[in-house]
């Protein structure tokens, strides 16, 4: 039975989620679609142009995604924080990009003198607006209806493109984020759609390469920043706006990741764990498991078994998948 979103999202837990959505039946997000002999490859740039741009209005920012022909991941990070200290105007601003606004805060815009009800009646729709803004489900309606708008009208359709509302994952853990991050970053190489990673085409690891190689190549007296402006940024447990890993130790640990779903893989394994495992505490066994098969071994929530029961007991669950 599906729960209700609310039951599912809790920020007081975690501000990490995974979200995926899928097309119904055969419906082709992107690639080539054997039955109809249609390419749409271009859909893929329709989607992630437009959560980056949904990022830069919510305050919901991209730690990972992959686009795959037929769904995609996103691992999403809520920052309340930041909507709560927004001001009115700016939540105004914010709103008006992507919706139409009502007559009484088209009227507060322009400057008119409003007595002390109306004041209140734009306050409250402002605050509505507000929170709304770092809602996920507002993120991923905008989402889902504006590709589903774009891709009907491509096929010249109507009716449903995706098959049902997103489905969502806590990651409850800097071990949940890690694996999660890690296993839609794969995701291609899993499927074996690509063989390395900088050939895994519309994935947040690519992208992340591709900017490090470009940026690192520039005069050292130039300006340089080594990570993409649009994707959340690795950093270091000390900084809570940035993912709490560096960079350089996330990559290496995703090529050797890569490398043990096919052992015909040229190049040799490491037998020693990378660093971040090491940190962590993680199994060589337990990570593997993990990112190959982690929507699997994880229902709506994720995380440490201890982590896991401590979640179950205060949402009054007696249990969450992967407890053990």
């Amino acid at each position: 039975m599906a729960q209700a979103r609310r039951s599912l999202i809790d920020l007081d837990s975690t501000p990490y989620y995974h979200c995926i959505s899928r097309c119904v039946r055969r419906a082709f997000l992107a690639g080539f679609d054997k039955y109809s002999g249609q390419n749409f490859e271009h859909r893929r740039a329709w989607l992630v142009e437009r959560f980056k741009r949904l990022s830069q209005v919510f305050a919901i920012d991209i730690a990972a995604y992959a686009v795959m022909s037929n769904h995609y991941h996103l691992v999403l990070k809520v920052d309340r924080s930041r909507a709560l200290n927004w001001s009115k105007d700016e939540v105004i601003e914010r709103w008006y990009q992507l919706y139409h606004g009502t007559i009484l805060v088209d009227r507060y815009r322009k400057g008119e003198q409003l007595d002390k009800a109306y004041m209140y009646s734009v306050d409250k729709t402002i605050e509505v607006w507000r929170n709304r803004l770092y809602d996920i489900s507002w993120y991923m309606r905008n989402l889902n209806e504006f590709i589903a708008r774009e891709a009907n009208k491509e096929d010249r359709c109507t009716g449903r493109f995706w098959e049902g509302r997103f489905k969502s994952q806590a990651l409850l853990d800097e071990q949940a984020v890690l694996s999660c991050m890690m296993y839609v970053d794969l995701n291609p190489i899993r499927a074996k759609m690509a063989k390395n990673l900088q050939d895994s085409d519309f994935t947040s690891i690519q992208e992340r390469i591709q900017h490090y190689k470009k940026q690192s190549t520039l005069e050292k007296t130039e300006q340089v920043t080594l990570q993409p402006k649009q994707l959340m940024a690795f950093g270091s447990n000390a900084n809570n706006q940035t993912i709490p890993f560096k960079l350089l130790d996330y990559l290496e640990l995703a090529d050797w990741s890569g490398r043990h779903f096919d052992p015909k893989k040229r190049g040799a394994i490491s037998k020693t764990q990378p660093k971040i495992l090491v940190e962590l505490g993680i199994e060589t066994a337990v990570w593997l498991e993990a990112v190959q098969n982690f929507r699997r071994q994880y229902s709506n929530f994720a995380g440490q078994p201890n982590t896991l029961r401590q979640c179950a007991h205060q949402h009054q669950q007696s249990w969450y998948r992967g407890v053990g």
